[in-house]
């Protein structure tokens, strides 16, 4: 439906949505009354909305058909072209057998998808970054953004990274670029964008209107993944007001976008239901959820209090995520807490008690792990659990010594310790995984940094670390 001027095009979101199948299953036939073939806005239109295929059919100047002109997508290749456009030719005398191309063009399309048939319906991400900083930082983050999509069960399947001097502030990217994307998300058979910058609502809207992809953040992603590891009944609570807080200034974009932000991934975990009511039903459930944390946190100061009565040290384990915090608390406690090798395995607070030399006990407590630009709806939520290090007479900062990126890393735990107002409290560096690492440069590390060398699956090497702290919680004796 259209004039001369323009061409309307309905809802195939809704109509013809995208499942298994890489293409739509809608073809896009119209006139063109000038003469002329397909234009870049055909093109665009083909691959935006994944069209099984664009005609232009031309009228002469008595008004009968013309040439029509055809294109269809192709799939990923070494050239990096994007479609094809056929030989124009009569309406009468089109002979192509459109479904056996089509079927074809879509097996073609899964092989280049390795693992992965179009019938499947894995969830499967195509990573982006926008940066003004150097690209060797934004490669960091985004190998960061890769594991914390595997975390959440999201299979990677490209990562895009762009240079601006400056951000856009509708699409994040240029308009065209992000075209190309989406494009790029069909040929590899991504379902989900998922951003390493934050989008704002604006950004999220103008987005999510150009693509029928799920469209994550950085943001979301975290919130996802601590939606899975969250079983306690605090840190429900803690995820669930931290999703609310985040999709609040949300809600008011289309309801296209806020299916796609609040379905399976992103959308997980205890709020998932209550993520698309109303902006006052949103208000309200968070004042609830906020007095149900306040009551649960005077419940754990009252715990504190006893816990001070009986005049034992308290040590907080605190770090980056998957340093190796819970396994060190196993090592040394030789208890079961939860230690997966993945980002944000632990989100409750655990705490026991460790026995020292000249029978001395402590109790000694694992945290939830800290990560490069932590959401400050997280930091919000969790402020009453993160309450637990204020009391800590010791913080034993673990860190990743194997990781490349091991000083960045520590400079993010101790940023967000300040920023916690807990920089003050005394701290010790231990530099766990030094096994992956030769014991030369292991021991050139601790002097350089003044960290205790350990592993923490080697409760031998966790000797030199039990006498640092004796020394350091009763000095002189």
């Amino acid at each position: 439906m259209g004039d001369a001027k323009s061409l309307f095009l309905p809802d195939l979101e809704r109509a013809h949505p995208v499942s298994g199948r890489r293409l739509r299953g809608v073809r896009l036939i119209h006139t063109h009354l000038n003469g002329e073939g397909l234009n870049d806005d055909d093109l665009t239109d083909l691959a935006l909305l994944r069209l099984d295929m664009v005609v232009a059919v031309s009228v002469d100047a008595n008004g009968l058909p013309g040439l029509a002109h055809a294109a269809h997508v192709l799939p990923l290749n070494p050239n990096g072209e994007k479609w094809v456009i056929l030989e124009p030719q009569l309406p009468a005398q089109l002979d192509t057998d459109f479904l056996g191309l089509i079927e074809s063009l879509e097996e073609e399309i899964a092989r280049n998808q390795p693992g992965r048939s179009y019938r499947t319906k894995d969830s499967r991400a195509l990573l982006v970054s926008v940066t003004t900083a150097l690209i060797y930082d934004a490669e960091e983050s985004l190998e960061e953004l890769r594991q914390l999509a595997l975390t959440s069960n999201v299979e990677v399947v490209g990562a895009f990274i762009q240079r601006r001097k400056e951000v856009d502030p509708r699409f994040l990217m240029g308009r065209g670029k992000m075209e190309d994307l989406i494009l790029r998300s069909m040929q590899l058979g991504a379902d989900i964008l998922i951003f390493d910058q934050n989008l704002n609502p604006s950004q999220l809207r103008t987005i999510t209107d150009m693509t029928d992809l799920k469209v994550l953040d950085r943001t979301q992603l975290i919130l996802d993944i601590f939606a899975q590891h969250a079983h306690s009944t605090d840190g429900k609570i803690q995820v669930e007001l931290a999703q609310l807080k985040y999709l609040l200034p949300r809600l008011v974009t289309k309801n296209t976008a806020m299916s796609r932000l609040t379905g399976g991934i992103g959308g997980r975990g205890p709020g998932e239901t209550k993520l698309e009511i109303n902006r006052r039903r949103a208000n309200d459930r968070i004042v609830h959820l906020e007095k149900l944390l306040r009551d649960s946190a005077q419940s754990r100061k009252l715990r504190r209090i006893r816990r001070r009565r009986e005049g034992l040290p308290i040590i907080s384990i605190v770090g980056y995520t998957n340093a190796g915090k819970s396994t060190l608390l196993n090592s040394l406690t030789n208890s079961h807490v939860v230690a997966e090798d993945k980002l944000f395995a632990t989100l409750d607070t655990s705490s026991r008690r460790l026995r020292f030399p000249r029978e001395r006990e402590v109790i000694i407590t694992d945290t939830v792990g800290f990560i490069r630009e932590l959401p400050t709806e997280l930091v919000a939520a969790f402020k009453a659990t993160l309450e637990e290090l204020e009391d800590a007479d010791l913080l034993l900062h673990v860190a990743d010594a194997s990781s490349p990126y091991l000083e960045h890393h520590i400079r993010v735990v101790e940023k967000t310790l300040a920023e916690l107002e807990l920089n003050a409290k005394l701290r010790l560096l231990i530099l766990n995984k030094t096994d992956r690492l030769p014991p030369e440069t292991a021991q050139n590390l601790a002097r350089t940094l003044e960290g205790v060398p350990i592993c923490a699956l080697d409760r031998d090497s966790l000797l030199p670390l039990i006498r640092r702290i004796d020394s350091i919680l009763w000095p002189g004796e």
